[in-house]
């Protein structure tokens, strides 16, 4: 039988583990099991131990040390070695049965989800019939607080078609961390940032703003001295390369957003909901037989 298991991935900061923590947490209130593995070798706490733990075969810290490397090159020699180690997992995961979500805690290094290559070697092993067949979804977060910021939204949006195009895994994307921006931004506009669209690039927050509050608003000075960062990060070549960014998700149309408030257990429950139908749990489960209630024979 197959087994069912999720990817929680993103950039450093969105709330994978948090939200790991989150799924846990209600799946137990549920009643229904789950393993948890973490996969992140500079993991320092968790909320839930971990049930399979890749520091137990090699952390970040340890190859820092004796190698020398600074932290993007150790995690990225963590997973190396674990790609010539896979009997760590398969070993520990063998014995989970289908009625388990197996549950990935992925580190935050970009590079694994844009142009390394380990991640689709490890993917394809975890889900080849031969070896452990688990059906997987990945699920991608970001924080919904770079909606603010237009350039960090399309350049994360970018991260997770990245991520989809290649895993080629069934993918949920997750704007994480409702909780900080529901009191900043109304419904109705977030719900613009639901799906990317080239309009977005057009609507500058600062200009909007000075044009609710009645004040003038007066464009950034270009400049082309490359030592000054805000003019370059603000001048109409960076405008231009975040519209090409936009248009190519637009082209694309892969991308799409659900909410998650991990403080809020019908928002965290209905992302499980969309996992579940990604890696279709339901159907794998055996119908449970209601026990025949007994009855006193009556006088």
């Amino acid at each position: 039988m197959s087994k069912f298991g999720v990817m929680v991935m993103g950039p450093a900061g969105a709330g994978k583990s948090t939200f790991c923590a989150s799924l846990i947490t209600h799946l137990q209130l549920n009643r229904r099991s789950c393993f948890y593995v973490n996969l992140d070798p500079a993991a320092e706490s968790f909320e839930h131990t971990p049930d399979l733990d890749i520091r137990d075969l090699i952390s970040v810290e340890d190859v820092m040390d004796e190698l020398k490397l600074g932290p993007n090159g150790g995690l990225i020699y963590c997973f190396e070695f674990l790609m010539e180690n896979l009997s760590f997992l398969e070993e520990s995961l063998n014995s989970v049965t289908e009625e388990y979500l197996i549950i990935f805690d992925m580190p935050g290094q970009i590079e694994l989800y844009t142009h390394y290559p380990v991640l689709p070697t490890l993917v394809n092993f975890l889900r080849s019939p031969g070896n452990l067949d688990i059906r997987l979804c990945a699920a991608y977060l970001l924080e919904s607080t770079f909606v603010v910021d237009r350039a960090k939204y399309f350049a994360g949006s970018l991260s997770a078609l990245s991520a989809m195009y290649m895993l080629g895994l069934p993918h949920l994307n997750i704007l994480s961390k409702m909780d900080l921006v529901k009191d900043q931004i109304r419904k109705k506009d977030f719900k613009k940032f639901l799906v990317p669209d080239t309009m977005l690039i057009e609507e500058d927050p600062e200009e909007i703003a000075a044009r609710k509050a009645g004040i003038h608003y007066q464009p950034p000075v270009e400049s082309d001295d490359p030592r000054d960062k805000d003019a370059l990060m603000s001048g109409a070549g960076f405008k231009r390369l975040n519209a090409a960014v936009a248009q190519l998700l637009e082209n694309f149309s892969m991308v799409h957003y659900h909410k998650l408030d991990c403080t809020d257990e019908d928002s965290v429950g209905g992302i499980l909901s969309y996992i579940d139908e990604c890696i279709q749990w339901a159907e794998a489960q055996e119908p449970k037989e209601i026990p025949d209630e007994e009855y006193e024979d009556e006088e």
